[in-house]
């Protein structure tokens, strides 16, 4: 018995001995490549955390990362260190961290939870730090689909030059060129009247400078009739319309290539189903780029704690949060999601099927309508406070003010906003009461108590946000306003505003949204 005893201490310190003692790189390699077939990753991870320069640029070398990205959630950890430890060592093997990254962006798409965050906060840091241009490349990628996405939307009526109703873009087209038909045929038969016409002079001497000179009054005369003729024909406001509608053509042709560009993009990552409405899914894969977004510390804040090369048991929190750049990411959000759900809604409501402008002003209407009415009802809650406490003026009322904004502050996303919402809505209603509509659209309710929200903690920061009001259509200005995708890229001169600027004092933090 003592004997067995000794013998199974000796074997218990010979595994320690081997676990400590330093591997040989094809040897790594082995033990990670079973400890991860074993779906074993905390202990892979441990393996890799003590390996050296060379048997870690062996393992990141021969490691398939495709299984382990299958495997994600579940292998973050392992994927973590392994990129830290590259990192901190400064190994740049040939492995690529795009499919890692995609398939977090896919995960992040379909699961929006803070339990999925929590497990790969640290992976994402740690693919920041390796491929430091991956913020950069997510912000690229979510703009696209986002523009894609708006491009989707603008396939809908336009205005018919006939009776200035809306119609349909191929219905337009085709009354314009039947009007040019019609247009070219008179014209043509004219000319052919003024040749045939016995004062027409077919020879071209006629035509010299000294011979034009030389003409008497009433040849100038039936050459101006001749002329304004063919200029009564041909110089029609309404033949001025093919242009536009042309125009109008090719920014369609070009919404839908860069929809089906961003979709076979994603058709690389994984398979997508053919009958899955392409909006839902763009816009799907759009948040799950914002949601990796949240994960990276932005440039802006180079303090921010990363992630270190060793080996966690336990994940630490995420990257501290700015609760300003936060606030600026939902009030982009709120353009890009909230705004366009809601124009979904309006498109379907019948009395605003032809009003595809008068939907847009409404909803840049709603965001300044909602800003103004949560800067009065912030003014009118301070002044109540101060009269009701008879702190009006003096080193006490600056106090006083100053605890009541931190009080606002603190509880702007919970204080009661039931007032200013139904300012809003009244004033969007009685301004368009021809359309009873709007009434009742629970969306535009929903868009206008998301707006009202947003500017209301806008205007409770400290300093407060605010928006840029200034929507004079003069020229652009390319540190204030963007364009969207339907503005003619050759044009500076605005034509109208669909989101206004939100500004940090004298910065520019999110640019006005323009048609040029």
């Amino acid at each position: 018995m003592q004997d067995c005893c000794s013998s199974g201490g000796g074997g218990g310190e010979r595994i320690r001995r081997e676990r400590t003692a330093p591997l040989s790189p094809r040897l790594a390699l082995r033990r990670v490549l079973l400890l991860a077939e074993g779906r074993q990753f905390r202990e892979a991870a441990s393996v890799v955390a003590r390996l050296g320069p060379a048997g870690l640029s062996t393992v990141a070398s021969e490691l398939p990362i495709d299984l382990l990205v299958e495997s994600l959630p579940h292998s973050a950890q392992l994927l973590e260190v392994l990129f830290n430890r590259l990192v901190a060592l400064g190994l740049r093997p040939a492995i690529s961290a795009d499919p890692v990254v995609w398939q977090l962006v896919r995960l992040f798409a379909s699961h929006q939870d803070s339990a999925l965050r929590q497990r790969c906060g640290r992976l994402v840091q740690a693919l920041a730090e390796w491929q430091p241009g991956l913020r950069g490349e997510l912000i690229n990628r979510r703009r696209a689909l986002d523009h894609a996405v708006e491009g989707l939307g603008c396939h809908g009526l336009t205005t018919d030059t006939s009776n200035g109703g809306l119609t349909q873009l191929h219905s337009a087209l085709k009354t314009e060129l039947s009007r040019h038909i019609e247009t070219y045929k008179s014209a043509i038969h004219r000319l052919d009247e003024l040749n045939s016409s016995p004062t027409s002079n077919k020879n071209l001497t006629q035509s010299s400078h000294q011979r034009l000179l030389s003409l008497r009054y009433a040849d100038i005369q039936q050459r101006l009739i001749d002329n304004k003729t063919l200029l009564t024909l041909l110089d029609k406001p309404a033949l001025q319309q093919l242009r536009p509608l042309i125009e109008t053509l090719s920014d369609r042709v070009q919404n839908d290539k860069e929809a089906l560009f961003c979709v076979s993009q994603l058709k690389r990552l994984h398979p997508v189903d053919d009958d899955k409405p392409v909006a839902t899914m763009l816009m799907s894969f759009s948040q799950g780029c914002g949601a990796l977004l949240e994960l990276i510390p932005s440039s802006e804040h180079p303090d921010s704690p990363c992630c270190s090369d060793g080996y966690h048991s336990d994940l630490e929190p995420n990257a501290i949060s700015d609760p300003r750049r936060d606030l600026v990411n939902r009030y982009a959000n709120l353009y890009s999601q909230a705004r366009l759900h809601t124009l979904d809604a309006l498109d379907a409501l019948p009395q605003l099927q032809h009003a595809t402008q008068l939907k847009g002003k409404i909803l840049f209407s709603v965001i300044v309508l909602a800003y103004r009415s949560a800067q009065n009802l912030r003014e009118r809650k301070v002044r109540e406070v101060c009269r009701c406490l008879c702190a009006e003026r003096g080193q006490v009322a600056r106090q006083l003010e100053a605890s009541i904004g931190r009080h606002l502050r603190n509880t702007a996303d919970t204080f009661p906003l039931h007032c200013a919402e139904k300012q809003v809505r009244d004033q969007v209603c009685r301004t368009l009461h021809e359309y009873p509509c709007l009434e009742t659209c629970t969306a535009l309710q929903q868009y206008i108590n998301d707006a009202t929200r947003m500017c209301w903690c806008l205007v409770n920061q400290a300093p407060p946000y605010t928006l840029d009001m200034d929507f004079a259509t003069g020229t652009i200005q390319l540190n204030r306003h963007t364009r969207h995708h339907t503005s003619d890229r050759k044009s500076d001169i605005i034509k109208s505003f669909l989101w206004p600027a939100l500004m940090d004092k004298d910065i520019c933090v999110h640019k006005a949204i323009v048609i040029t």
